[in-house]
């Protein structure tokens, strides 16, 4: 299969070899990639939004992440406008990940949509599945969480640092812990009466 053939399949929930010539090359494309992204800090931004752009299937308007920033495709991430991640954000994307707008990501937040096979003779041969993970609008994400393949997170909603997010979590909730558990619904109480800007998104949180 080609190389877009067996992206189709990952898509796809199907069980796939993880080492064929193709992806293996398509995540060595990545790496030099995400390296002229990052090395390209500092420079104006209408150059490091074009970088960002060939590196990943959709970025929004002022879509941004600090570096260090890697991923394994690139090619099946979607971010909104207004995306930002902070530094050291990792997504392994098989799987696809799409993200809406004005999302936050804090420092070494990894997204993972790849499993490996349990089985540790498919697991050496390369057996791997993969689960989309989908982040709404106006979503914070504490520093240090991971979420795991096939997570949904609803718009609105913020995720303590540390956490691991194994399961769906509500749009306008506060979840947190190892399991991620949802703690409280985010209503107009935490509202703390900051001004917003003329044109400034209202957002959830």
């Amino acid at each position: 299969m080609n190389l877009d053939e067996q992206r189709a399949l990952i898509l796809s929930g199907a069980v796939y070899n993880d080492l064929t010539d193709e992806l293996v090359q398509a995540r060595e494309r990545t790496v030099l990639a995400t390296d002229r992204y990052n090395a390209s800090f500092g420079q104006p931004a209408v150059v490091r939004e074009a970088l960002l752009r060939d590196l990943l299937g959709h970025a929004g308007a002022g879509a941004y992440f600090e570096p260090t920033f890697r991923c394994e495709f690139g090619y099946n991430i979607s971010v909104g406008d207004g995306f930002y991640a902070n530094f050291d954000c990792v997504m392994l994307d098989g799987g696809g990940i799409t993200i809406g707008d004005h999302v936050l990501l804090g420092p070494r937040v990894g997204i993972y949509t790849t499993n490996h096979a349990l089985d540790p003779a498919e697991r050496v041969a390369g057996a791997c599945i993969a689960r989309p993970v989908v982040i709404g609008d106006d979503v914070w994400i504490g520093g240090g969480v991971t979420i795991n393949p096939g997570v949904t997170i609803g718009a609105g909603s913020v995720i303590g640092s540390g956490s691991v997010v194994t399961h769906d979590v509500p749009a306008r909730t506060v979840a947190a812990g190892v399991p991620a558990r949802a703690l409280r619904a985010i209503t107009d109480a935490d509202r703390t009466g900051f001004p917003m800007s003329a044109g400034a998104p209202d957002a959830a949180v």
